[in-house]
């Protein structure tokens, strides 16, 4: 059986494995405040060409979302995203067990334009009931996608100079940036990203990590005790070191974008597979996800030997699916599917 439910099945790469084992009886101060943790943020402000970025070790992706959320919003103001966002569908809730509503906006292929969220502040300043009403304060995007899709430069830029112009905060969730920048229609780097948001995260449970998110802050309002929230919203680990060390390791002889570009490679022989079998895509992309419209028939034979995730049904007789590479994927396992593909 070869999983492509998820870019988490494994544990991590081996250089961070061999890390852990080496420092595991040293002793450290705790709570991200050791010399590892430190040395970690230098390598991630210098790939993002800034001294001035404040650099934050969380333990996952949904203490990392709400925590940076509740940082930038009074208790009356909202959050702008995407309808198919990942903190609007797969969060349980956790923005707005904050007392935040998120405020979903239209979104086909996953992505928001500065057009929407210009339209959606306005919308609300003109309204004549505005204060009754949330008040979007926040912009909440994902590169990749919740669909694998990714911003241009061009794009980020716009969203920013929106936000800036509307003093709206523009954060955007990296739990699998290293695929988006290894993807080969991508024009984005981290120095671009911290150019144009207030805060973004570089993510590590989905890119080689055992756990682990790197929050980057380049907004002064948001730097201020950031800490606090998040202490007490349940992201700071005791053992701090642990997360350090990690991005240490990922970010040392650029392991972090090498194994990143691994993924996408093995993704785009798959999607070719699925493109030469006449399949469709629901957003063509170039990550490490894939989207495909398939016959429920065919997805029935593939279980028997393949781990997948299901989405969505289309109709009675079709579904929509994601096959998911990772850093840890293996030939033999793409392999196995591209003939299994080839032979429905």
């Amino acid at each position: 059986m070869f999983l492509f439910q998820c870019d988490y099945n494994e544990g991590a790469h081996p250089k961070i494995m061999e890390r852990l084992v080496e420092t595991n009886m040293e002793q450290t101060v705790g709570y991200g405040e050791d010399a590892y943790c430190q040395r970690a943020a230098d390598k991630i402000r210098e790939a993002c060409g800034r001294e001035d970025l404040a650099v934050h070790f969380l333990v996952g992706g949904t203490q990392t979302n709400m925590t940076v959320i509740d940082a930038a919003l009074r208790s009356h103001q909202g959050v702008l995203c995407a309808v198919t966002g990942h903190i609007n569908v797969h969060e349980t809730g956790a923005v707005e067990s904050c007392g935040h509503k998120v405020l979903g906006l239209p979104s086909e292929d996953g992505k928001i334009t500065a057009a929407q969220v210009e339209r959606a502040y306005l919308e609300h300043k003109h309204n004549d009931s505005f204060e009754h009403m949330v008040q979007p304060k926040l912009v909440y995007i994902s590169n990749p996608t919740e669909l694998g899709t990714i911003y241009s430069k061009a794009e980020l830029r716009e969203l920013y100079t929106v936000c800036q112009k509307y003093d709206l905060y523009l954060f955007m969730d990296g739990a699998r940036l290293g695929y988006g920048l290894a993807a080969p229609d991508n024009d984005l780097t981290l120095s671009d990203i911290a150019g144009f948001t207030d805060v973004f995260y570089i993510g590590g449970t989905k890119v080689g990590a055992l756990f682990g998110e790197a929050v980057v802050i380049s907004s002064d309002a948001l730097k201020e005790d950031f800490r606090y929230l998040i202490k007490q919203k349940g992201g700071m680990l005791a053992k701090g070191r642990l997360l350090g060390l990690q991005f240490d390791a990922l970010f040392t002889d650029k392991l972090y974008f090498e194994i990143s570009a691994h993924a996408v490679d093995l993704a785009e022989r798959l999607r070719g597979a699925f493109r030469e079998k006449g399949y469709e895509f629901v957003a063509p992309n170039h990550t490490n996800q894939i989207f495909v419209v398939m016959p429920d028939r065919h997805l029935a034979r593939l279980k028997e030997n393949f781990g997948f995730c299901y989405d969505h049904q289309v109709d009675d007789t079709n579904s929509v699916v994601r096959f998911c590479t990772s850093w840890a994927t293996k030939e033999e396992g793409v392999e196995a599917l591209i003939q299994a593909v080839e032979e429905l």
